[in-house]
């Protein structure tokens, strides 16, 4: 296979646009499947774990590879719900190009803003899919202009569509200029209809404006009012989106097989292939100033990012790795960068879904399972042994819910912590913590949903059936203003004693994390020793001071101190840490921080007034409303988090069923504190009830 006829493509949306549909159009137009899978009768290729057929929702990001026109294309279904996010980060981190799904008739939702923000970072071209154009109140006119003004896309209409709602037939190729009619899947040529053919005009013309803002051929032809070939214009909005200038829209109504021959054609001509998006950069291992650059060529030395862990009971752990320079065999020994092991790789596998296929190897571009890997993890660089380089890992979003978890037996237990381990190794959006001071486990995730479907994994997949407590804010714990703090470890028992004599000073590092930075001189604190220091705070940091919660955002500096030649070691020292930095967390003004939430609310005008009084009683702030559709308005809000359970049964109750709201994380703020202290009543009674 020519790597120019290869695509890497993630299929994104809100939750409900459709995309997993589309996805099961794509594959059986490509002939990769032979019967049409349905998301609602549990049947989709890319739906198969049984939590996903089950609820019919997308919760991991599943891969395969089809062939359109000559050309391979590796697709991943992604999430919509905001609770999987990181499945699409980590998806966006090894793509080369996106579909971006959106319903005709929600237009762009709280969850497409997120997604086109992930895919901004990663700088991915992209193009625009309007789907469920027969839905009642279908508006493609009206998505577009959503497309401009909330995700600042620069939208172009490459297809108008013929008909609406009911009506919809089909779509006009402004390119081509003729229309496409589809019946029983099959789509035909024709042309276009007398009505739509002034529209059709003026549309196309809006194109070749927007081409020729970009393009000096374009723009000459014209200027010189002179007809613009379509492989001109293939050509000219090819470069354009590849530089991101520009988004193609697209239209189609995927459930009832309308649309998506066009969208494939779209894949292939204007998306990138590996060559398209250039060198790969990181890193240099072997010098701390320097970045090692390497070419999508099988001749280069092997690099590549793993981006995703999957357990699985009979081969063990098959890590997913996007290969961006040189060849990979079985047999083969990589170095991990990120962690310094060499690992030996048995088996490369093309992917299609749950099923594996061995191959003989995988070279740039290639999206495979590697069997062998022990202890290679989502981000870690993956590299030629000769030259070690460190790629740009993925962003991991921080949890923001909690549950405490236990079982009834002691055998229970340990075959529950084993299982949780192995699914937090799979999703990093998922953390485990043990409680020192209760030996009460708590797992974190990105929402309520989010833990209900790690719960049903353990009954299904590990066969544990877990207690479970009553989900709880995961809130973080900081401090307010700078102390300096000196602390003395000092043991005596019957043999060698404990010494370790630290100076401290803690302030605010808002916003910028945890800074632990070594200002001794003199060697009053052996070299040796500086390291057990930052470990000590780090235990503390991770397990919290008030309750239970991590404290983020402190800048530790170690000023001074002593140690005694015979009674002092890397225990003493990580043990006065410990003492010392607790006590001065408890002098800095601790407080807690809770998450934010950004809101998206969907509702008919009448309950609007409900609506933003309920908020405003949940600490919540609108910050604006806008026109929805004919009679409805979408108001955009932040609010806590601790405001929000239980929050889909009340906007039932207040719009009679009739709204509907999606909710991100967006940032963590100062918990007033008037509410403070009612936290950490709540985690206390949380911990002593596990005591």
């Amino acid at each position: 296979m020519s790597i120019n006829k290869l695509r890497n493509i993630g299929i994104v949306a809100h939750i409900d646009a459709g995309k997993t549909t589309v996805t099961e159009r794509i594959l059986f137009y490509s002939g990769t499947v032979r019967k049409i899978g349905e998301v609602h009768d549990g049947q989709a290729t890319m739906d198969f774990m049984k939590q996903e057929q089950e609820r019919g929702i997308t919760i991991a990001s599943a891969a395969i590879t089809s062939v359109w026109n000559e050309h391979t294309i590796n697709i991943i279904d992604t999430p919509g719900h905001v609770d999987f996010t990181i499945e699409v980060e980590r998806s966006l981190r090894v793509l080369d190009g996106m579909v971006a799904v959106f319903c005709a008739v929600g237009g762009v939702e709280a969850q497409s803003e997120t997604v086109w923000g992930q895919a901004d970072r990663y700088n991915i071209p992209r193009i625009a899919f309007i789907n469920k154009m027969d839905r009642p109140g279908a508006d493609f006119f009206d998505v577009m202009a959503q497309l401009e003004e909330r995700l600042d896309a620069h939208p172009v209409a490459f297809q108008l569509p013929i008909g609406a709602e009911d009506s919809f037939q089909g779509v006009v190729d402004l390119i081509r200029m003729k229309a496409y009619l589809f019946n029983n899947g099959e789509r035909y040529e024709d042309e276009i209809p007398s009505g739509d053919k002034a529209q059709a005009d003026q549309w196309r013309l809006k194109l070749i404006e927007q081409l020729a803002n970009h393009n000096d051929t374009v723009a000459d032809l014209y200027l010189n009012e002179q007809e613009v070939p379509e492989e001109v214009i293939h050509n000219a909005a090819r470069d354009c989106v590849l530089k991101s200038r520009l988004t193609p829209v697209f239209c189609g109504a995927a459930y009832k097989n309308m649309g998506i021959q066009s969208l494939l054609d779209a894949v292939v001509a204007y998306l990138p292939c590996p060559l398209d998006r250039g060198e790969t950069t990181g890193r240099d291992l072997n010098d701390a100033e320097g970045i090692q650059r390497r070419q999508p060529r099988a001749d280069e030395l092997f690099a590549g990012l793993a981006f995703k862990v999957i357990h699985d009971p009979y081969v063990g752990q098959q890590t997913f790795v996007r290969c961006y320079s040189g060849t990979l065999r079985p047999g083969d020994t990589v170095f991990n960068a990120s962690t310094g092991n060499k690992e030996r790789v048995s088996r490369v596998l093309r992917i299609k879904a749950k099923e594996r296929i061995d191959i003989a190897e995988a070279g740039p571009g290639d999206i495979v399972a590697l069997i062998g890997l022990k202890k290679t993890f989502t981000g870690h660089t993956v590299c030629d042994l000769r030259s070690p380089l460190l790629l740009e890992t993925v962003r991991v979003p921080e949890p923001v819910i909690s549950v405490k978890i236990g079982t009834d037996s002691r055998k229970e237990q340990e075959k529950l912590h084993l299982s949780l381990r192995k699914i937090a190794l799979e999703d990093p959006s998922f953390s485990v913590r043990q409680v020192e001071r209760t030996n009460e486990t708590v797992v974190a995730g990105m929402g309520e949903l989010h833990l209900e479907i790690i719960v049903d994994r353990l009954k299904t997949e590990f066969d544990v059936t877990p207690r479970v407590g009553t989900p709880s804010v995961e809130y973080k714990e900081t401090i307010t203003h700078q102390v300096n703090h000196e602390y003395k470890h000092v043991k005596q028992s019957g043999g060698r004693g404990q010494y370790a004599h630290i100076v401290i000073q803690i302030e605010p590092n808002r916003g910028k994390g945890f800074e632990f930075v070594d200002r001794i001189v003199g060697g009053v604190i052996p070299l040796e020793y500086i390291p057990a220091v930052r470990k000590g705070v780090e235990d503390v940091m991770a397990s919290g001071v008030l309750a239970d919660f991590a404290v983020v955002d402190v800048k530790v500096t170690l000023l001074d101190g002593s140690f005694h030649e015979v009674d002092s070691s890397d225990m003493a020292f990580r043990q006065a840490a410990r003492m010392g930095f607790r006590e001065a967390v408890k002098k800095a003004g601790p407080r807690l921080l809770e998450p934010i939430m950004s809101v998206d609310i969907a509702t008919p005008d009448e309950y609007i007034g409900d609506i933003v009084g309920d908020l405003s009683r949940r600490r919540g702030r609108v910050h604006a409303m806008r026109r929805f559709r004919k009679g409805s308005q979408k108001i955009e809000a932040e609010a806590p988090l601790m405001e929000m359970f239980g929050y889909a049964t009340m906007l039932r109750s207040l719009s009679s069923g009739r709204a509907a709201y999606s909710m991100e994380m967006k940032r963590y703020s100062l918990l007033p504190e008037a509410l403070t202290q009612k936290a950490l009543e709540e985690a206390h009674k949380r911990m002593q009830g596990a005591a």
